[in-house]
Parts: C-alpha cells; sequence; structure tokens
C-alpha cells in the first residue's frame, strides 16, 4: 500500500528544487477598527539551497509573511506549499527552524539545555541529544559554553546559541526574523559572515528578514524587495555572488549595483507621510 502521510509527501520533494511555493497570497487581520490588509497577491518562489532576504519599510509584512510560512498566521487567500506540504503539516513535520528578533533564551537553562530543549519535546535519548547540541554549537562556534547561561554571554553569542537551538531539529528550512537588528554594526559584520559560512556548510534554504540593504545584499542569493501596507513584492532581485564571499565584496560595483536597485526599489514603493 501507497504510503501517503507528510512524511512520505516531504520524502518525495527532497529530490526537487522548490521548497516555498507561494501564489496569489493574501492575508487580511480583522480588528475592533476594521479590517487590516497587511499582504497583497504575494507570489514567490523560493528553491532548494537558496538564501532569500525579505527587505522592505516597517509594516510592510514582512514578518506576517514569514510567519504564514512557519503557519504561525493563516492566509485569507490564495496558496502557499512548505516542501510540498500545507504550512501546518510542515510545521509538524518540523521542516523548518525559527529565529526570532530576541534570542528567547531561557535564563535558568544553560546555553547546551536551551539548544537540547526542541530535542527534549522531540523525545530523543540523552545520547542523541548530546551529539545534536555539541554538532550544532561548533557550527556556530560556541564549544566551550556549553555550561554558561544566557545572561554570561554577549549578545552576538546569544543569537548564535538560538540559531544552534532552531537548528538542532535539523530543518530544511530556517526562517530568521531579524535576528541581528539589535546588534551593533562590528558585531552583526562578524555575525553576517558567520551566517554566510554557516550557511555554506550546511546548504540549508534560509529566508530572512532584515531592514539593511548592505545585510540583504551580502547575504542573500535573492533580495525581495517589499513595499508598504498591504505588502506586495515591487521587485525580486538575483545577486549571483560566489558562496565563499567576504565583507571585501561590499566596496565591489557589482555589489553597490544591487544595493542601489533595492534602495530605489524600496524609494519607489513607499511614500512618506509627514
Amino acid at each position: 500500500m501507497l504510503e501517503t502521510t507528510p512524511k512520505a509527501q516531504i520524502d518525495a520533494v527532497k529530490g526537487t528544487a522548490r521548497v516555498i511555493d507561494i501564489s496569489r497570497l493574501s492575508l487580511t487581520f480583522e480588528t475592533s477598527d476594521g479590517p487590516v490588509q497587511a499582504l497583497s497577491e504575494i507570489d514567490l518562489a523560493i528553491e532548494r539551497g537558496e538564501f532569500v532576504s525579505l527587505i522592505g519599510p516597517s509594516g510592510c509584512g514582512k514578518t506576517t509573511l514569514l510567519r504564514v510560512i512557519a503557519d504561525l498566521e493563516t492566509p485569507t487567500s490564495g496558496a502557499i506549499t512548505v516542501n510540498g506540504l500545507s504550512p501546518s503539516e510542515a510545521r509538524l513535520e518540523r521542516a523548518y527552524g525559527y529565529v526570532f528578533q530576541a534570542p528567547a533564551l531561557y535564563p535558568w537553562r544553560t546555553i547546551a539545555r536551551n539548544v537540547a530543549l526542541p530535542l527534549e519535546i522531540m523525545g530523543l535519548s540523552k545520547e542523541e541529544r548530546k551529539e545534536r547540541v555539541q554538532r550544532n554549537l561548533d557550527l556556530v562556534n560556541l564549544i566551550g559554553f556549553e555550561k554558561r547561561f544566557p545572561w554570561q554571554l554577549s549578545g552576538g553569542m546569544q543569537q548564535r546559541a538560538s540559531i544552534a537551538r532552531a537548528l538542532a531539529v535539523d530543518p530544511e528550512l530556517l526562517l530568521m526574523d531579524e535576528p541581528f537588528g539589535a546588534l551593533d554594526e562590528i558585531v552583526r559584520d562578524k555575525l553576517n559572515e558567520q551566517l554566510l559560512r554557516l550557511w555554506n556548510k550546511t546548504q540549508k534554504t534560509v529566508v530572512f528578514v532584515t531592514h539593511s540593504i548592505p545585510e540583504a545584499v551580502f547575504l542573500s542569493t535573492k533580495v525581495v524587495v517589499m513595499s508598504p501596507r498591504p505588502g506586495r513584492i515591487h521587485d525580486i532581485i538575483e545577486c549571483g555572488f560566489a558562496r565563499d564571499r567576504t565583507l571585501e565584496i561590499r566596496e565591489t560595483p557589482r555589489f553597490l549595483e544591487i544595493a542601489n536597485r533595492v534602495r530605489n526599489g524600496l524609494r519607489q514603493g513607499h511614500s512618506y507621510v509627514d
């Protein structure tokens, strides 16, 4: 008998290129002041192994779109699949890891136990949890800090721990909501380089929300420029940089050309009201 569970569907699509497929997706929130349209007619395809950044002004629906992918919000209309499944099926199959704006680490748990938390919920053995924790702390350069508590680490180190926690379930997809937005520029640059190496090493598909043009262009294979509410896609820009790029690429004509196109797209899609 042919297996038809979501797990079987995931296994069937792992060899295909498409990870996220969104068609004419809209979302309207019902509020006490009436309906608010957050997203309108979104069409977006993300291929396996891509690093896609969503950029736009505050309130344009970047995080809302990320939350729809993660099954944290339900669209009003349109269609979306994640690894060939509905977002709810993909969530149940742990097809993605989610990194929030703040690290959201439990202060009473050590770094190792914070990373192990989703593995405990999954019911993995102590040996398997230990192996996965060590492997993912190594990926984010936090070996030696397993027994520290979050308050003993810098903001950047805490965010790396939250990335290790998201990776611990070994997801196909990593969803990141402005994870470095609260950090200073020097720390942010360093973490951008580390994240790029992590993406290159793990071959994960990443969807990344940011307000920073240099960050979006440096990290991405593709930059999605969104316009203000209701959030629409104004432009999709292919970057085409080598996977092993360094920060020095930001001084190249090609980088500046793409950054300028992103900046112009944001201006064209947004009119400021005094």
